[in-house]
């Protein structure tokens, strides 16, 4: 396991932007009617409970400097890379993209988040 390259803050402060860009792709669904996503936050956790029931949660790991992503494909977990992107640990997969690739499969629908922007 490598070493963040952020400091805690620098951790928390990029955590919570992504935590904060779903939540406003959510809302920007809601807002025109593309899909029902209800999002719920509790600190570092984001729960999505999506319209066919299943759910997709995202959870900040502050002592590991990652986000896990639960789905019902599995669990991923994410750590920052040097340029602040939220890398899978095994496979290197983008969170957004990984994010995305699951709420379409769960959905059915084309769903895309994208990062918050630097």
């Amino acid at each position: 396991m490598t070493a963040s390259p952020f400091t805690d803050a620098e951790y928390q402060q990029l955590a919570a932007a992504a935590l904060a860009q779903i939540e406003s792709r959510v809302d920007r669904w809601l807002d025109e009617d593309v899909v029902d996503i209800d999002s719920h936050r509790t600190g570092g956790l984001l729960e999505l409970a999506l319209p066919n029931g299943s759910k997709l949660i995202i959870n900040t790991q502050p002592p590991l400097h990652e986000l896990w992503l639960a789905a019902k494909a599995g669990g991923y977990h994410f750590r920052l890379d040097a340029t602040g992107r939220w890398l899978d640990t095994k496979d290197g997969v983008e969170f957004f993209q990984r994010l995305s690739e699951q709420a379409s499969a769960q959905t059915g629908l084309p769903l895309v988040f994208t990062p918050p922007a630097a």
